[in-house]
């Protein structure tokens, strides 16, 4: 199972438990709790009518007197009330009366006189100076609807404390059902929006948990690949913690590679140079012809030439390689950016009898880092010059292609021999110049395929029609979306 699930899962289980219960608890709650106001209510209404039927109670005229008459009146009544959404049109009281031994003097439904009710639970409590309820099934037998009665006593009016008989006043259960049904469905109705609620807060906490855990793995899968990659995002939590952690771990464990590495690379590109101005150097100590010595004096000028040129531009190539994004976003200007790469090597140009042309869309820009892609631009026309016979153009355009922009440096050279198609971006792989034979460091396009990734690109070298070659820096134009990956 997925830690997302696992995660949700736990959640929801603890938050939807808790909320069961607790809504089991209401509602479990509701019933009793309504029926324990209405009995607070009934105990109220009975005292003040066992107070208004002392004085036709004691005189024996409790069957015809004002108190029968006014209850019967209010009987009649129709109270057009509206109690929360449940329409009242009729008094569901009931009222019975007994004297001092609990015989029924008056019923209000006109049905137990005479009846003995000093055995019920009401009259027997309230009798002997207690407070006397009992709940009873409405019709015997049938447990389903209950009434609850509620006893007051009935003292003298001349002492007040003479008991004189046993008011009750009864009121059927089923009267306040629907406001239990209604209480119970509100509670069940705002518990589900309680549970989807906890369910949604649950899915946003764990997306949120997951998103940062999910980050940090696809970065420690890039690391682990080798891929260049930004740090994670910085977060103020343990997630952000871990990913600074990690990020560090990573620049120390690339470090100590890279440096290794470099070390190798650059002691092996070394051997022959160095080589090279040690035998003439060697050479230079034994007498000899003056024109040899300026032929063994101008090699080792030019193998101290190599080994600077291949120092600087992997020093370049290790700045560029080393980050996993760029350092610099702005916008950059084509027209003004090929300008710029033409006038730089327009002197070298000349020197070999080229021509270069630069021409781009006005409108055309890409978003980064100028500086870097001027000397990627540049080492792409080095290797034109390099190939190209004299009197020919190299040709520098910026095309729109796609997504993207196209920057393409044509030249009339020999071109690139298919075998060696697929390895010219490998690093300190090289071509023999046509007219020296000398090869470079090659750096130049290992370069150039840096800077193409950092700014989310690509590189590369494919054959003019009509002979030579053109390399294509691909980029997405302004306000594309950089890729930070190979």
């Amino acid at each position: 199972m997925r830690l997302v699930l696992k995660l949700f899962l736990g959640f929801f289980l603890i938050v939807g438990i808790a909320a069961f219960f607790v809504m089991r608890v209401f509602v479990n709650e509701v019933k009793p709790g309504v029926r324990q106001a209405m009995e607070s209510t009934l105990v109220d209404a009975a005292n003040v009518l066992a107070e208004m039927a002392a004085s036709d109670l004691k005189q024996g005229t409790i069957g015809s007197g004002s108190f029968t008459r006014n209850l019967a009146k209010a009987r009649l009544r129709d109270p057009k009330a509206m109690v929360w959404r449940f329409p009242k049109r009729a008094l569901d009281y009931r009222v019975t009366i007994t004297d001092a031994k609990g015989i029924v003097v008056y019923d209000s439904l006109g049905r137990d006189v005479g009846r003995d009710n000093s055995r019920w639970n009401d009259v027997y409590r309230t009798l002997r100076g207690e407070y006397g309820a009992r709940s009873s099934p409405e019709t015997p037998g049938d447990e389903s609807n209950t009434v609850m009665h509620v006893a007051a006593p009935v003292y003298d009016p001349a002492d007040g404390h003479t008991l004189i008989g046993v008011l009750s006043l009864a009121q059927p259960n089923r009267s306040i059902d629907p406001f239990i049904a209604a209480s119970q469905r509100a509670i069940m109705e705002r518990g589900a929006w309680l549970i989807g609620l906890s369910a949604l807060v649950g899915v946003l906490v764990t997306l949120w948990l997951t998103t940062g855990l999910g980050q940090l793995s696809r970065y420690a899968r890039a690391v682990a690949a080798g891929e260049p990659v930004p740090p994670p995002r910085p977060r103020s939590d343990e997630i952000g913690d871990l990913g600074q952690a990690l990020e560090t771990m990573r620049r120390k464990l690339e470090g100590k590679a890279y440096v290794e590495q470099y070390v190798q690379s650059l002691t092996h590109e070394m051997k022959s140079p160095l080589a090279a101005i040690r035998g003439a150097a060697e050479l230079l100590q034994e007498p000899m012809p003056d024109a040899d010595r300026v032929h063994f004096a101008r090699s080792i000028v030019d193998q101290q030439q190599r080994l600077t040129a291949t120092i600087d531009k992997l020093l370049a190539l290790a700045e560029v390689e080393q980050h996993g994004w760029l350092q610099t976003r702005e916008p950059v200007a084509l027209p003004a950016l090929l300008a710029d790469a033409a006038a730089a090597a327009q002197v070298r140009a000349q020197a070999a009898g080229l021509q270069l042309q630069a021409g781009a869309a006005p409108a055309l820009a890409v978003q980064g880092d100028a500086y870097l892609l001027r000397q990627a631009l540049h080492n792409l026309i080095e290797n034109a010059i390099a190939f190209s016979p004299a009197g020919s153009v190299i040709a520098l355009e910026a095309v729109a292609e796609g997504q993207g922009v196209r920057l393409q440096v044509a030249d009339r050279g020999v071109g690139v021999p298919d075998y060696a198609r697929e390895r010219v971006f490998e690093r300190f792989y090289s071509l023999a110049r046509p007219g020296t034979g000398q090869r470079s460091s090659g750096l130049g396009l290992p370069f150039v395929q840096e800077v193409a990734r950092l700014h989310g690109g690509r590189a590369s070298l494919q054959p003019r029609d009509g002979g030579g070659t053109v390399a294509s820096l691909w980029l997405p134009l302004e306000g594309g979306a950089p890729r930070t990956r190979r």
